[in-house]
């Protein structure tokens, strides 16, 4: 634009001696004035220009976001959905196998003794026994005797639905008892193996706390963001945002 001025000047100044004879000093000025109005109209068009280009640029921006952040709400709720198919098959599997195996044991022959060396660890009798002694335990404060018991059922009933719970409550209990270290590793395996199970965010809390306290702060806070992330609507969630605000 400073370009335009300069060249339109230069014309002013070159027509106006070379006109002399034909227009007063009045007529020249005012043409100068006219031309020069001109140039302010044409830099201000020109700045509107440029501000409404740098507006179109800015919108395609945001809008190339908004597509970016689609595409990864669209995964997460992919994998949310695939996660509760899997829950919802593990849980009718199991309800299925529970009713055939209590109809099996309904129809057990009268007075068929049931020893202990022998049973058949599959039995969902003595895995939800087991189960219930050691929450028992947990609820009682017992932490020695909740923590043989957690681990006992864990080596016990590997393939047990209360998987996730066991590990859940075995990793508080090792947290009651100073262990964040073990209670971390628990917790780990829980998130790993169970992402989708219903105390997978509370467990991802307690794993962010063991880490604070095991001086991983930076690890400590990117699991609250984890966590926050992928279990949005929880208490747990509300909670780790109440520990980064209080960073």
């Amino acid at each position: 634009m400073l370009k335009l001025r300069a060249l339109i000047l230069l014309v002013c100044c070159v027509a106006v001696p070379a006109h002399a004879g034909l227009f007063s000093d009045d007529e020249a000025h005012k043409q100068i004035q006219e031309l020069q109005a001109r140039v302010l109209k044409l830099e201000a068009l020109e700045d509107t220009i440029k501000q409404q280009t740098k507006s179109i640029l800015d919108l395609q921006g945001q809008l190339d976001q908004l597509k970016t952040d689609m595409r990864i709400l669209r995964g997460q709720n992919e994998e949310l959905a695939h996660g509760l198919q899997d829950a919802e098959k593990r849980e009718k599997d199991f309800y299925v196998d529970l009713d055939t195996r209590v109809r099996r044991f309904e129809s057990a022959a009268p007075g068929a003794t049931d020893v202990a060396a022998g049973s058949d660890p599959s039995d969902p009798v003595p895995e939800n026994r087991a189960y219930e002694a050691a929450y028992g335990f947990v609820k009682a404060g017992n932490n020695a005797s909740a923590l043989k018991a957690l681990q006992d059922f864990l080596q016990k009933f590997p393939a047990s639905v209360q998987v996730p719970n066991v590990l859940y409550w075995l990793g508080e209990t090792q947290y009651a008892l100073k262990d964040s270290k073990s209670a971390a590793v628990t917790y780990e395996k829980l998130l790993s193996g169970y992402a989708y199970a219903p105390k997978a965010a509370d467990a991802m809390l307690s794993l962010a706390i063991c880490q604070a306290d095991l001086k991983l702060k930076a690890t400590s806070q990117k699991t609250l963001k984890q966590l926050i992330a992928k279990y949005p609507n929880t208490p747990a969630a509300d909670k780790a945002r109440k520990l980064i605000a209080a960073k």
